[in-house]
């Protein structure tokens, strides 16, 4: 028997005492589920010498199911915030060799003979797995196979443990994948997988070591053609959502900065995802959504502005600083300040109200929360074309920023910092629609914002650097006065370059506001 499906995964990664929890844990609220069943998988994954499968995100395996033989092809293996939406057949074989000519689905099967090139296929690794199994059910007719994969990747003589949950939905809404891993206690400090056992297993056989690399922000793919403000958001929550689960990663893995700071990034979007889709939402499903990021971007702010201090604020200063004000030491203080601050981070992002938000916004993603449209009330029509919607989003983002600005010679500090952020919900929400619009007219606008956006962010850091005096003085018993002064040197070091930056700001300002306004071009 032939079959030929989309799978709708979420792939998650497991310590050992999840795994087992997971095995037995009772049905949440809202499902039902039934007697777990385990058995041991062969897999033996197959490609051509120039490894073609892999290049074009496709796979061929054989496994061994009891005494049957499967063959599955899979075509569009990436993951994308722990999703994964291949398309692929499964068929029965005769033993554990691929047969292309079984491949009944014409699209898979010229696709894959024209990626095969006449090449022979060989072997690049199997798995070996016990994997157990349970389905899950909701009242309303949705399936869930949730699979516990526990074993090992093979190849050659590289040997890697294998510890994976994958909830697949059967039938159903997706959102209650989403609803299902929120749920369950064994998912709560799971972390996304960026990779398939595909993945995993080709980077073994090649000896590769997985980069850890802060993940930014991508073009979200968006169609102006199809796509309508429905459908944009769902592939900006994706976008937000693979963002910040693979920086949660880095930040855990890595001291290096780029991680909290794009882990920041990706919660700031989300806020401004949400705000300029207010209309399209329940208002208290994004008020809570909201709240979590911004309180989870408040604990990741602390790492990421003592980094800002270490880095582009203490660092560049120090060198020019008398040999008698301290200067070492006060980048001491501020780099075991900056350990403290990223012990605590680490901590909170290991706790269970991080992978809460995830399958929320997962859960977002595929309709939960969506607000029912009213009679006459076009502002909460998710259909409105993509264009239409961009055009009105963007326009209420320049003209809630330009309104500080035409008082920029007047501002306070703190009316500076909320300019600051009105560009960046700016910046951030014409990335969102930008495939929206002809790329010649974006990137005239969009330069020119980033540049001026970089200026207010070292207009803010300058503000920031205050912090400096409080941390010279915290728990010193050795030349306190020395490093308040190399305080003193850093900050006013500083705000001596402020001063022409703050120039540059009015007058990048005034060239900014003149410049052509693409969405109004229709």
């Amino acid at each position: 028997m032939t079959v030929t499906q989309r799978e709708i995964e979420l792939k998650l990664e497991l310590a050992r005492p999840a795994m087992q929890r997971l095995r037995t844990e009772p049905a949440p609220d809202g499902f039902t589920v039934g007697r777990a069943a385990t058995r041991t998988l062969r897999s033996i994954y197959f490609d051509n010498a120039d490894r073609a499968l892999r290049k074009a995100k496709w796979s061929l395996r054989v496994r061994k199911v009891g005494r049957a033989w499967i063959q599955t092809v899979k075509a569009g293996t990436g993951v994308k915030g722990g999703m994964s939406k291949p398309r692929e057949e499964e068929v029965p074989v005769a033993g554990p060799a691929p047969d292309l000519t079984r491949i009944a689905d014409p699209g898979l099967r010229e696709g894959l003979w024209r990626l095969v090139a006449g090449l022979p296929l060989e072997p690049v690794f199997e798995t070996m797995m016990k994997r157990t199994t349970r389905i899950f059910e909701t009242v309303d007719g949705s399936v869930i196979e949730m699979a516990l994969d526990a074993g090992e990747i093979r190849a050659g003589e590289r040997i890697a443990p294998l510890f994976e949950a994958e909830l697949e939905l059967k039938q159903g809404r997706p959102a209650d994948l989403f609803r299902l891993a929120g749920a369950l206690s064994g998912t709560a400090v799971a972390r996304f997988s960026t990779l398939t056992k595909a993945g995993r297993g080709y980077a073994l056989a090649n000896g590769e070591t997985p980069e850890i690399k802060a993940r930014t922000a991508a073009d979200v793919d968006l169609d102006p053609a199809t796509d309508t403000a429905e459908t944009a958001f769902r592939a900006i929550l994706v976008s937000c959502m693979d963002q910040i689960a693979a920086n949660r990663d880095v930040t855990l893995d890595s001291n290096a900065p780029e991680g909290p700071h794009q882990l920041r990034v990706g919660l700031r979007r989300l806020r401004s995802a949400l705000k300029v889709h207010h209309a399209l939402l329940e208002s208290e499903v994004r008020a809570g959504l909201d709240a979590a990021a911004r309180d989870l971007a408040n604990r990741v702010g602390d790492l990421r502005d003592l980094d800002v201090l270490a880095e582009e604020i203490v660092a560049p200063a120090a060198g020019f600083a008398p040999q008698a004000l301290a200067a070492d030491r006060l980048a001491e203080l501020v780099l075991s300040g900056r350990e403290k601050a990223r012990a605590a981070l680490r901590a909170a992002l290991l706790d269970p109200s991080v992978n809460a938000l995830l399958f929320r916004i997962g859960a977002l993603a595929e309709g939960d929360g969506r607000k029912l449209p009213e009679t006459g009330n076009e502002a909460a029509d998710g259909g409105r074309p993509l264009a239409e919607f961009a055009a009105e989003a963007l326009d209420k983002r320049w003209k809630a920023a330009a309104r500080l600005a035409a008082r920029i010679e007047d501002l306070t500090l703190e009316e500076r910092h909320d300019l600051r952020k009105e560009l960046k919900k700016l910046r951030y929400t014409v990335e969102f629609f930008r495939p929206a619009f002809a790329a010649r007219k974006v990137k005239p606008f969009l330069s020119r914002l980033k540049t001026l956006q970089d200026v207010f962010g070292y207009l803010n850091d300058v503000v920031m650097a205050g912090r400096l005096a409080d941390i010279a003085t915290s728990g010193q018993r050795k030349q306190p006065a020395a490093t308040l002064l190399a305080a003193g040197f850093v900050m006013g070091w500083h705000e001596a370059r402020a001063e022409h930056a703050w120039e540059s700001a009015r007058a990048l300002w005034d060239e900014t506001r003149r410049v052509r306004k693409f969405w109004r071009d229709r």
